[in-house]
């Protein structure tokens, strides 16, 4: 296998792989530049794989085997948008421990996901969807030398629309009087009032938006990789995109970076045997790869990461 060959074979994967955590890390990103903390990635993910399998499984006669995908992850994104809420109300309004409300936000997500699927299905998982999404090339750029076969051949839209939304939200959050108030509101809450910036607005749109992508992230993994809904669709993938915006350093581009890293580790046991090297090590360390390589990152880098200097701190107006 020549050099060629072997991206072609890693890099694909590894990117299908990262595209969940991008859009889910970077909700963590919004979430955490307001000040809010957001544990609850794992359980926004987990809504947000649900309601598109569902939603996959009842409308697929509805919306066709093309546009049902797109519109599923649409509705998993909205619904999980609306689920933040309760993140939202609990350590915004209610000024409760973010940490506890984001810890209770993973399993009543997961207990309502599965208490619906027993309802709905009579069993402990949904059936396998008829409309995920497929592989395909992208158009001209596909035929481009060397770069096309690699990066734009049998890939998802949904990788690469991953990689545009986080240019996009870097330049929303650095480029925009938008994203000057969300990130006044992270650092100095106070501050951003007495200039009449609404604390307490900037933060819900946030966290909504954190849910936003975190169910976009959920249902795109849901319906290109597990393709039904169990108890074990999500198994650590919200923890991963937690570090992946703790690796990139509360940046977009940063979590982004690292987010395709921890998508590599993940497609390791996937192509483990059609790489020379890889082919002799034994599958369970390929698939825990991805979890001892999440620790090392955090234990090597979040020393020397700063979060924002509000983050987790709830605001009381007129408090100093």
């Amino acid at each position: 296998m020549n050099l060629l060959e072997m991206l072609q074979t890693m890099i694909p994967p590894a990117l299908f792989f990262a595209a969940p955590l991008i859009f889910t890390a970077l909700g963590g990103v919004l979430s955490e530049r307001s000040g809010v903390i957001n544990i609850g990635l794992e359980g926004l993910m987990i809504m947000g794989a649900f309601v598109g399998v569902v939603f996959n499984l009842a409308f697929v006669d509805v919306f066709g085997d093309i546009w049902t995908p797109w519109v599923s992850i649409l509705v998993a994104a909205f619904v999980s948008a609306l689920f933040a809420l309760l993140h939202a109300v609990a350590s915004i309004t209610f000024r409760a421990d973010q940490v506890v409300s984001g810890v209770a936000i993973n399993f009543l997500a997961l207990g309502i996901g599965l208490f619906l699927v027993k309802q709905w299905y009579g069993k402990g998982q949904t059936d396998m969807v008829d409309a995920p999404f497929y592989t395909a090339d992208i158009p001209v750029l596909s035929s481009i030398p060397v770069i096309g076969p690699i990066f734009f051949s049998n890939t998802y839209y949904t990788t690469w629309l991953a990689i545009v939304l986080a240019i996009v939200i870097y330049l929303i959050i650095f480029k925009t009087p938008f994203g000057l108030r969300l990130r006044s509101v992270g650092e100095h809450p106070m501050a951003a009032d007495t200039l009449g910036i609404n604390v307490v607005k900037m933060r819900y749109i946030a966290v909504m938006l954190s849910g936003f992508m975190g169910g976009l992230g959920g249902s795109i993994y849901a319906l290109t990789i597990a393709m039904d809904f169990s108890h074990s669709t999500i198994s650590g993938q919200g923890f991963m995109a937690l570090a992946a915006m703790i690796f990139g350093k509360w940046h977009p581009l940063g979590a982004m970076g690292a987010a395709l890293f921890f998508g590599f580790a993940q497609s390791l046991s996937v192509i483990s045997a059609t790489i020379p090297f890889l082919q002799d090590v034994p599958q369970v360390y390929l698939l825990i790869a991805p979890y001892v390589l999440t620790i090392l990152a955090l234990a090597g880098f979040i020393g020397r990461a700063d979060a924002p200097k509000a983050l987790g701190s709830p605001y009381i107006k007129g408090s100093r």
